[in-house]
């Protein structure tokens, strides 16, 4: 097991885990998230990450779910392991798949659950090919160079009329803390403030947006929420 390092010159503080061995350092390149994240994959670390998202992701499907239809179809974007996808259909999808740039974990997805479709894909080019009643997304969006375009691309691709957003965020500007992530974690990230992903949110379409910030606890203010309904009148 990794050792948190007391100085923190290695290591980050990612909510509830604390990583070693991903320090950026002075000259050297930043890396894919992609690749980072299939680096976790390999290692057993998308297992910490279910287990410290858990609490924000309940939270935002509790806010969610109300406004679907039964029998709603979903997509997690970022999935992972999958364990979200999982979630969504245990808790009435009628249809429910994930996609995630990292090879790995769409690897471990498969092999942890060979029942629903999983699927490896550059965003925001990698188009599902349908429309859904939900799009969720947890820690995936600020990873991207342009996450304002994304929202764009799930609002007029990815949702049906009437469809759903729930996206959730731990690095934002009114997070301190997650400031140094970039740095330590050696991938880009783009820090947005409350209000320019609300902003992002709303110029991109969606109505009746909705900011929450979920799972706060001491030293954490929580996971940044953005809900809004799409509208293709």
């Amino acid at each position: 097991m990794i050792r948190a390092n007391e100085t923190r010159t290695c290591s980050f503080r990612l909510r509830h885990t604390v990583i070693e061995g991903f320090a950026l350092q002075e000259g050297m390149e930043k890396k894919a998230a992609t690749e980072v994240f299939s680096q976790w994959a390999l290692i057993g670390k998308d297992e910490g990450m279910e287990r410290g998202h858990a609490a924000s992701v309940n939270a935002m499907l509790e806010l969610a779910l109300p406004k679907v239809k039964s029998e709603f179809s979903a997509i997690d974007l970022g999935c992972g392991n999958g364990w979200v996808t999982r979630l969504l259909t245990e808790l009435g999808a009628a249809h429910s798949e994930g996609v995630d740039g990292s090879i790995e974990m769409i690897k471990k997805a498969k092999a942890k659950d060979p029942a629903h479709k999983y699927s490896h894909g550059s965003l925001p080019e990698w188009n599902p090919g349908r429309r859904f009643d939900l799009v969720h997304t947890m820690e995936f969006l600020y990873y991207l160079d342009n996450p304002v375009e994304m929202i764009s691309v799930i609002h007029d691709e990815w949702l049906e009329d009437e469809g759903v957003l729930i996206a959730g965020v731990d690095h934002y500007l009114e997070h301190a803390d997650s400031l140094t992530w970039p740095e330590h974690v050696g991938v880009h990230m783009t820090t947005m403030s409350i209000e320019e992903w609300k902003n992002a949110v709303e110029s991109a379409g969606f109505t009746n947006v909705e900011i929450h910030q979920v799972a706060a606890k001491e030293g954490f203010p929580g996971t940044l929420v953005m809900l809004g309904r799409a509208s293709h009148q």
